[in-house]
């Protein structure tokens, strides 16, 4: 079902979005239909025309930025994740086109997400173009299109709709910020490994390995949990 909500404003100014969204770039700003009168069917729409995917924020249309070493990133955080949950019938893991309706009117779509077995409906994948889940774990892979403003308002729409563990992945630094509360970080080095708990307990992945070139990763193909 696509959720048609009223707009929250019908005329939004440069000064709006600054205030809700930082200093983002307005490219990334979708203004048609202008912002605070987007619906879940505009987000459909521009998917299927244009093949680009925007997240809806009180009626505005977020367009999603990653590039080639993020998006590196991310299909390398789907594969070690699926690796691990796959074989223990743990859930589901989504990429970065994986579009969720958290809430009535506000879509996320996590760079990477992991999805329960007790989250799926009926314990199935759902078929519909935005679907009612909320991710066990989100991962978020930073661009330098991305304001703090911006990271700060999604991390807290996350934990406050359910959501129990966040990453948020910054190829510059080569670190990468856990989230177990909306209040609670831990900042990993490139020489300390990432865990899944409390969500995936036993996963395992050391961050050099994650941020290490193609050929170089220590135990490249071995499952992150696997030793020696």
């Amino acid at each position: 079902m696509v959720y048609v909500t009223e707009p929250v404003a019908s005329t939004w100014t440069a000064r709006d979005l600054v205030e809700r969204f930082g200093a983002i770039p307005l490219w990334r700003i979708r203004f048609d239909p202008p912002p605070g009168t987007a619906t879940e069917q505009d987000v459909i729409e521009i998917h299927t025309r244009e093949d680009r995917l925007c997240e809806l924020v009180e009626g505005v249309l977020v367009e999603k930025t990653v590039g080639t070493y993020e998006s590196y990133l991310a299909a390398l955080l789907v594969r070690l994740l699926g690796n691990f949950v796959v074989p223990r019938q743990l859930g589901i893991v989504l990429g970065a086109d994986g579009m969720m309706r958290l809430a009535p009117g506000l879509v996320r779509i996590p760079d990477v997400s992991f999805i329960s077995l007790d989250r799926l409906p009926g314990g199935k994948v759902p078929r519909e173009p935005i679907a009612d889940l909320v991710p066990d774990l989100a991962v978020e892979v930073i661009s330098r299109f991305n304001t703090p403003e911006e990271m700060n308002r999604k991390l807290a729409e996350y934990f406050r709709l359910g959501v129990r563990l966040v990453w948020y992945v910054y190829p510059e630094s080569r670190r990468v910020h856990v989230y177990r509360a909306a209040d609670q970080m831990t900042v990993l080095e490139e020489n300390e490994t990432l865990d899944g708990e409390p969500v995936l307990p036993g996963f395992q992945l050391a961050l050099a390995e994650l941020f290490a070139e193609p050929g170089e990763a220590s135990g490249a193909g071995k499952r992150p949990d696997q030793s020696g």
